[in-house]
């Protein structure tokens, strides 16, 4: 037990800058009391006490505002920042070296028993006010960004953000990123999976300014390379209208 307590606050030092000694954490962060109390709560659910478990769980939220079902089935090293307002479900699995911030819920979609709150692999961050809703998987090392809602799962390193969440690991989705913050305009939380009739119109329109940019820069390129002198009106970028494409997904 003592071993474990050790290992928690040593691993609040790594990801926590503004810890500065070890009786400070000991005593004033809410996360650290969340996971011992836990701890003591799910040794006694797993044991058949049930409603010891959940008064225990229940006296912790009371007094750190973080809410964990006594079943849930956490690793080492698990650290919840701040804290306030994350709940965890019965059936989650969480691995080691997992990292949560305040508001992250992991939750469910179903009322059927069994397997219904989401597993989350060894050194997830989950940033702040997350959903991460049923029985899906985040994989190893992948990151979820502040108040994404995540229902399905994140492969090994990638990063999910939006509602509903994306992967933008991949080159187009960074590039299609790139191409919108330069037209002043965010495509963020618009999934190129989704069934949206308007988010895939405007990927479909972000992605052909990506590539027209291209060809025209090659092209631009070859004049110059040939001698063919440019008029300021050629090697001007043509200006989107990033208002026109707000307003029409107000």
């Amino acid at each position: 037990m003592f071993n474990a307590l050790r290992e928690d606050i040593r691993s609040i030092f790594d990801r926590d800058p503004a810890a500065r000694t070890s009786w400070e954490v000991l005593t004033c962060y809410p996360g650290l009391h969340a996971i011992i109390l836990h701890r003591l709560a799910h040794g006694l659910w797993m044991r058949g006490f049930y409603w010891f478990g959940r008064f225990i769980s229940h006296c912790a939220r009371f007094l750190t505002g973080i809410e964990i079902h006594p079943g849930a089935t956490i690793g080492r090293r698990f650290f919840i920042d701040h804290g306030m307002g994350v709940v965890i479900g019965e059936t989650a699995i969480i691995g080691d070296d997992v990292t949560l911030y305040h508001g992250v819920t992991l939750g469910g979609t179903s009322w059927n028993k069994g397997k219904r709150h989401p597993t989350l692999a060894d050194g997830v961050v989950v940033g702040a006010g997350a959903q991460i809703l049923g029985p899906i998987t985040i994989g190893e090392g992948a990151k979820v960004g502040s108040n994404a809602v995540v229902v399905k799962d994140v492969p090994e390193g990638a990063t999910a953000v939006g509602n509903p969440a994306r992967i933008i690991d991949s080159a187009q989705a960074q590039k299609r990123e790139e191409k919108a913050g330069q037209m002043g305009f965010s495509a963020y939380a618009l999934g190129d999976k989704q069934d949206d009739p308007l988010a895939k119109a405007i990927h479909g329109l972000l992605d052909h300014a990506v590539e027209t940019d291209r060809r025209i820069a090659c092209l631009l390129q070859k004049l110059e390379v040939m001698g063919v002198p440019l008029e300021d009106e050629l090697a001007t970028a043509d200006k989107f209208d990033p208002q026109y494409l707000n307003k029409i997904v107000d």
